[in-house]
């Protein structure tokens, strides 16, 4: 068995397929290290699990916890396979190390990539626990079974429980191949399990990146410049200086650091210092310039990402047809944590605890700036207060090791909010041109789509080709469910010197939006009932057609709403789980929209923990309200306009919708669930506000478009 595991997408594929009833399986899964050191009392039979002699099972959780729920979530996994005391379940969040596999939390995989090695590793558990049981009893082991952290003997009655055996178990051999549990005898899994996290977030004891603190600590912040491609050019720190707590100013890369014994005192003398900033080349970039550079690339042939049957052809043909151009902006992740992370740089060692999506990133960032091998780095990793993709860039990691390297002492460095929303990264803009064509019996035969924006891969990596797809940009566009007989996909790669990053759900949050809104135009050019009109073409996407009539049955769409009140539907699939929403509106005659009710039907697969489905479903769609009603990221004069929670809203609570989810039961392969529920919601909200004021929303947010009634 080799020390470390690289499960390949391959591999993972090959194995996901497979999973079901009594699979057997062989892939190997990491020892634990060695520097883990467990006492002779102790079963490690790999890196993710342990047992103790009083029966506590450790399980070590590589990925993140954002606030999905993740850190109960997996150990499920394991307690399932091992038939554990779920009393007895703790949890410990490893640093980083490339002998776990990659660490990454993004993409909604988490369950996904671990659902067969963390299964593996509480079966594995299992089998040599039996083992260990039937040589103590001098039985065969197929006489034995498990139950709530103990091995039986049938025939006798007899019990030990997992303490007792942990001392036996470490010393027998680990099986290669062990047979995973059939989906109808889970006790632990899809059952809703309460949250191991909650307990310590109440009563305030988490830990989150914002609140570690170390013997001789600062605090530092940073002025970023703020124009993308502009650098410092000088400063004047002689009033900054004077600030009470101030320790150092000086320049990094991206802009200047201000070091200080504590947080007010560095963020007061941040505002007090001068700099003259080298603007560079986007200092006239403005949203104005950057939508007409948009339309005028609108009509250059594009990338193709689907070309199925004749589109053009199709569409002169048509009896009726359909066009409309969609809008969607710049957006920020905007956590409620700000960026923030804590370095303590010596001559033989980095020690890192930041509130990460990428420790591994984060590590490989910390040994490039100090010049010290990966083992040197220690990256512990926090809670985090969100990410929603952020956190996955290390560039806040970076920031703190080359400040606490420059002052040399341990350094706690927090982004203000507006250095947050100003300096950040964003979910890319972009332009998208439909057409649409109807035959003489309102059948839609004919579907182009052209997306124009920037590639958020070749923001990421500059050297990357203008002509190679970016899947993120086509994604949820051409992948659609529709059976629709002529489809033209195609995308115009516009550059635009604006920063980009992975945002929740990445282009199905646009793609979503666009397509279920044009989808819903075309239903009532066909004179026909939305709902209707995507269920009769959904006949080959029978998860879709699922969630679509789950949600329209449990929202009443047969019936009238409320007085007062309009409905629209969408559907989408995204992260390899399927969401329908139907979302239930008003619009007053000064044009303010409210959103009363949503109801939301998800399928992703085999279910681990329906509390915490529901909890994203609820989170999510929150998220993506936010962004339909206000999200936007605006430029003006090549600088960012927007810098905090006045000017960039967030969802209020008394603006807060009755949310409805129903999980879809399944056995299919599980499907992630942090980010599947944000994009339907804002197709759902802006198909209901035409249906109250047959008004079309085609560029976001709803609140900068004039609804009021005339």
């Amino acid at each position: 068995m080799s020390t470390t595991t690289t499960l390949s997408r391959r591999d993972f594929i090959k194995v996901s397929a497979q999973a079901g009833a009594g699979l057997i399986i062989g892939f190997h899964l990491p020892l634990k290290g060695a520097e883990a050191s467990p006492d002779a009392e102790t079963f490690t039979p790999n890196a993710f699990l342990s047992i103790d002699s009083k029966g506590l099972i450790t399980v070590t959780v590589t990925k993140s916890e954002i606030g999905q729920g993740i850190h109960t979530g997996l150990p499920m996994l394991v307690a399932e396979e091992l038939s554990a005391d779920w009393s007895k379940i703790r949890i410990e969040s490893p640093v980083a190390h490339e002998r776990y596999g990659s660490m990454g939390t993004y993409g909604s995989s988490s369950i996904r990539s671990m659902w067969l090695p963390l299964r593996k590793a509480g079966a594995t558990a299992r089998e040599m626990l039996i083992a260990a049981a039937a040589q103590t009893w001098n039985v065969a082991p197929g006489s034995c079974r498990v139950e709530q952290g103990t091995v039986i003997h049938r025939p006798t009655g007899k019990r030990l429980g997992y303490g007792e055996l942990a001392a036996k178990a470490a010393t027998l051999a680990i099986p290669k191949e062990v047979v995973l549990k059939d989906s109808k005898d889970y006790t632990i899994l899809g059952t809703p399990v309460p949250r191991l996290d909650i307990p310590d977030k109440v009563n305030g004891t988490t830990m989150f990146g914002i609140d570690v603190k170390l013997p001789g600590m600062l605090t530092a912040t940073v002025v970023h410049c703020p124009y993308f491609k502009g650098k410092l050019s000088s400063f004047d720190d002689t009033r900054a200086n004077t600030v009470d707590g101030v320790v150092k100013i000086f320049p990094i890369d991206g802009g200047l650091a201000i070091v200080a014994r504590d947080t007010s005192a560095a963020f007061a003398a941040a505002k007090a210092v001068k700099i003259t900033w080298e603007k560079g080349p986007n200092s006239q970039l403005d949203s104005e310039s950057i939508a007409r550079l948009l339309v005028e690339q609108a009509s250059e042939q594009g990338l193709v990402a689907k070309d199925q049957g004749d589109a053009r052809k199709a569409l002169s043909n048509a009896r009726q047809t359909i066009e409309a151009v969609y809008e969607v902006p710049y957006l920020a992740h905007a956590t409620m944590e700000p960026m923030n992370c804590t370095a303590h740089v010596t001559a033989q060692k980095c020690e890192i605890w930041a509130p990460t999506q990428n420790p591994q990133g984060a590590q490989d960032a910390a040994a490039r700036i100090t010049g010290l091998p990966k083992e040197s780095v220690v990256v512990h990793t926090t809670q985090s207060g969100g990410g929603f993709g952020r956190r996955s860039n290390p560039d806040f990691v970076a920031e703190a090791v080359q400040i606490s390297k420059a002052a040399g002492a341990p350094v706690k460095v927090i982004w203000t909010r507006e250095e947050d929303l100003r300096r950040g990264f964003y979910r890319p803009i972009n332009l998208n041109r439909f057409q649409a064509g109807l035959d003489n019996k309102r059948r839609l035969v004919a579907w182009t789509h052209r997306i124009v924006g920037p590639s958020l891969l070749r923001s990421i990596n500059p050297n990357r080709s203008k002509d190679q797809i970016d899947f993120t940009s086509v994604e949820g566009a051409a992948n659609l469910p529709y059976g629709i007989p002529n489809l033209l996909v195609d995308n115009v790669v516009v550059d635009i010197d604006v920063p980009l990053w992975w945002w929740r759900s990445v282009g199905n949050s646009q793609n979503a939006f666009v397509t279920e809104s044009f989808i819903d135009e075309v239903a009532h050019a066909a004179k026909a009932d939305p709902f209707t009109f995507r269920r009769d073409l959904l006949g080959d996407h029978p998860r879709h057609r699922g969630v679509l009539e789950m949600a329209a049955a449990k929202a009443g769409w047969d019936k009238p709403p409320p007085k007062g009140r309009s409905r629209g539907i969408a559907v989408h699939k995204a992260n390899g789980s399927f969401v329908a929403q139907v979302a239930e509106v008003s619009v007053d005659n000064a044009g303010k929209v409210r959103v009363h009710r949503v109801v939301c039907a998800v399928d992703c697969g085999q279910v681990v923990n329906p509390d915490s489905v529901q909890a994203q479903m609820e989170g999510s769609i929150v998220f993506g309200l936010t962004a339909a009603l206000y999200g936007a990221i605006t430029l003006k004069n090549g600088k960012v306009q927007q810098s905090n929670f006045h000017n960039y809203k967030m969802l209020r609570m008394d603006e807060m919708p009755e949310i409805e989810v129903t999980i879809i039961p399944s056995t299919e392969s599980p499907g992630g669930i942090g980010e599947p529920g944000t994009p339907p919601i804002a197709p759902a909200v802006t198909n209901a506000i035409f249906s109250a004021t047959g008004k079309r929303i085609r560029r976001l947010p709803i609140g900068s478009q004039d609804l009021r009634r005339t």
